[in-house]
């Protein structure tokens, strides 16, 4: 199968230096240009050599990505102990969800938010979201208020599983919103940062979107109140960059599950794709490569593979 070329990228220097500093606000420069859309797909697939002492968790930090996301892309690595020299892949490269392309979406089903900024162009990053009972919601809505250093009131639920937990929690080091906070126009529902990095990638909240600390920290600075959102379910996803017709296909939310339980998610039925992918094709129906289309359902890999020739 065909995939966005893409290079083997280095990452001891930048990993050296996350080993040398107390905070990670360093790691990734959000405010350079972001990765370049072209067509319906942004950046490019890339690879890493694992060090000795590396981790998937670590990568993924370092490399904006999911746990969960980075693991499907590399089936069979031991997410703790990778080993040394594991040539990874990065999917680095994503196809925009079908909504429209303005303000913020949400793609539950690939754990990652789109940000159309209205001067700076695209902008991707990685998402804890709902665990199983406690679904984010699936429509539009928007930003109504952005709070620096918000303060967490913990659910009805949340104290009954934990009746140790105090009221409220004001802003600090021990409170789960992390240090800022934009709340939708859905009540109790929030994209928010985290005390704990390692749960963004994974599906570990009570609803709430969570993600890295400096991830929410440039959004709180570049997301304006009343941006639109809208959030959808789509593992499946096809898009054209340069003539060519790629598909992107995600583990389903069980498989997700997993994914992070097992390091594998278990083969499931296949559903009959054929019509949707003739609708995609279009005019391209006679260049399909029908065997890439059958390795992407089969293998759900979470990246672009082209379907084309």
């Amino acid at each position: 199968m065909g995939t966005l070329a893409g290079g083997v990228v280095s990452l001891a220097l930048l990993r050296a230096a996350v080993a040398q500093e107390t905070t990670t606000a360093a790691l990734t420069d959000h405010d350079a240009t972001p990765p370049s859309l072209v067509g319906d797909i942004q950046g490019e697939m890339a690879s890493t050599l694992t060090f000795a002492n590396d981790t998937l968790l670590d990568i993924a930090r370092a490399e904006d990505l999911g746990l969960v996301e980075l693991m499907a892309a590399n089936p069979g690595v031991d997410p703790w102990y990778p080993g040394e020299n594991v040539n990874l892949v990065l999917p680095t490269a994503h196809i925009v969800p079908d909504a429209p392309r303005t303000g913020i979406i949400v793609n539950l089903a690939e754990l990652r938010l789109y940000y159309f900024h209205p001067e700076k162009g695209l902008f991707s990053f990685p998402l804890g979201v709902g665990k199983d009972g406690f679904g984010t919601p699936l429509g539009q809505t928007k930003i109504v208020r952005k709070v620096d250093g918000p303060t967490w009131y913990p659910t009805e639920g949340k104290l009954a599983e934990d009746p140790t937990l105090p009221k409220v929690v004001p802003p600090g080091p021990d409170n789960p919103l992390g240090e800022f906070a934009l709340y939708l126009g859905w009540p109790t529902y929030l994209i928010h940062g985290t005390h704990k990095p390692y749960g963004v990638g994974r599906r570990v909240s009570r609803g709430c979107i969570r993600m890295f600390p400096e991830d929410i920290a440039w959004m709180y600075e570049n997301v304006a109140v009343g941006t639109p959102v809208v959030t959808v379910a789509q593992s499946v996803k096809f898009g054209r960059r340069n003539g060519v017709l790629y598909l992107e296909v995600h583990p389903t939310l069980e498989q997700i599950d997993q994914i992070e339980d097992e390091g594998a998610f278990k083969p499931a039925p296949i559903p009959d794709y054929t019509d949707m992918v003739l609708l995609a094709a279009g005019e391209q129906i006679e260049r399909i490569d029908w065997r890439a289309v059958d390795r992407a359902f089969a293998e759900r890999r979470g990246y672009p593979i082209a379907i084309t020739r």
